[in-house]
Parts: C-alpha cells; structure tokens; sequence
C-alpha cells in the first residue's frame, strides 16, 4: 500500500472514531508501528491532524469540516449511479418469496432495492438497520417491518454498533441483501466504518443466503475492514461484466453472478 493510500485511510477512520490508535492502525492495515508513526508524524506537520500520546486525533477545525462534509454524504451517494442502483435492486427481486424474512443494510444500494419493495403485495417480514429505509417500507401494509436497535448516524442515515446484536440472533433470516464500499477477491466485502463492519459481520452470521448488490465502481477495490469473506457470499448482483479473473473465481467457488444491465 502506497503512502497516499495508507494516509487517505487514516484519515478516513480519523473522521469515523475522532481519535485513532498506533495499535489500532497496525492491525487494521497491516503495516509495522514505524511506518504509522512516521505517517502521523508526517500528517501532523501538514497540518492534517493531532499527534497524541500513542496515536492522533483530528484538529478542531478539521473534524467541524469533516462533518459538515459527512452529513450531505447519504445524499450524494444515494444519487451516484442511481440507474445502476435501481438495475441491480430490480435484479434482487427476483430471489424474493411470499413469507420470507429478509434483512436490508443501509446502503444506497438496498434502498433504492427498498422501493421496489415498497410497492410489493407479497407478506414479507423486513429487518433493517436503514431508517429510510424502515420509514418507507412501514407504509406497505403486505410488509412486516423490524428496524434494528442501535446507535444512530445521522451521516449514513442509518443504525450501527452491536446493541441489536440480540434482535438478529433471534430471527431467522433467508436473505441478506447487503452493499460495501468495496469489494476484491482476497478480502471480501469492505468498508471503512468500523461501526457498521462489526454490524454488518453480525448480519452475515445469522443469514442464510447472502446477496450483495454492488455497482460496477465498487468492484476490484478495497476498504480498512472487511465484513464478509469470499466464501461467506452466495450471490453477486452487479452493473456491468466483471473481470475474466473474478468471473472465474465466483464460478470455482459457487457464487451466483447475475449482471443487471
């Protein structure tokens, strides 16, 4: 990993936690505790963050920027590739039966699925960590909706951390319909909110079939933490034909590959 790279993400995970760990970013990116410190060291004197007694934290000024920032980023990834997005959860209907319990992340990805749903007339129990998503759905009267409980993001519009960890180990979930920030075939999907990682972790456990929806810009990428391994995915809904290489990886280890073009 680049230089670049390995700071960009920093700072991304600054922006998530506010403060950050040498410890912490020595496990998530894998690189020695010298090469973060000389990061951060060399960060601090771009003016880019706070050197802390065994790690960083953001500047004032920045963290108030990156907020400001954060808070219009639902809405602008919910309009980027919105056609794409509508193809793919157009695709995802069809794995749907009458009475199933399914369980929706909080991406762009599975709202735009969400309204399709909306207008369905099958009984369907909906679990999801979305609050748009819950909104819009409970005015289906076919649709049984359950949000999760947890803590809420008003800059990705949706519920994170473990406290509805309980909720989903109770309930059995067909399918898991799920997005990422990334997606490669070494690590699997990633993101880089480690607060929705370790939710989405505990949504893939309890599900039994998982299916991601995921745009073509998201694919062959990655993320700081991975929340599904390639092994742990049944079925891929993407925008455009993938890679010779990832096409032959999905077909060796039994993943569905549908293209919603």
């Amino acid at each position: 990993m680049f230089a670049d790279q390995r700071r960009n993400l920093i700072i991304e995970l600054l922006t998530e936690k506010g403060v950050v760990t040498v410890n912490d970013l020595t496990s998530m990116l894998n690189i020695s505790a010298a090469t973060i410190r000389s990061d951060l060291n060399q960060m601090e004197k771009q003016g880019l963050l706070l050197r802390t007694h065994g790690g960083a934290m953001l500047k004032a000024e920045e963290t108030n920027k990156e907020t400001d920032q954060l808070e219009k980023n639902y809405e602008i990834r919910e309009k980027k590739f919105r056609a794409e997005k509508q193809r793919i959860g157009n695709k995802a209907l069809n794995y749907i039966q009458e009475g199933q319990c399914i369980l929706l992340d909080a991406s762009t990805t599975c709202f735009e699925f969400a309204k399709y749903l909306s207008e369905t007339k099958m009984r369907l129990t909906v679990v999801t960590s979305g609050i748009a998503t819950a909104a819009m759905l409970k005015e289906n009267p076919y649709l049984t909706v359950i949000i999760i409980g947890g803590i809420v993001r008003n800059t990705s519009n949706s519920v994170e951390g473990l406290l509805g960890e309980e909720l989903l180990r109770k309930i059995n979930i067909d399918l898991l319909f799920t997005s990422a920030y990334a997606f490669n075939i070494r690590d699997g999907l990633s993101d880089f909110s480690l607060y929705e990682v370790e939710l989405k972790k505990v949504m893939v456990s309890v599900a039994n079939k998982v299916i991601v929806l995921l745009d073509h810009s998201k694919v062959d990428k990655s993320s700081i933490a991975t929340f599904a391994r390639p092994n742990e995915i049944d079925i891929f809904i993407t925008d455009k034909p993938v890679s010779e290489e990832i096409s032959h990886f999905f077909a060796a280890n039994g993943i569905e590959l549908e293209i919603a073009e």
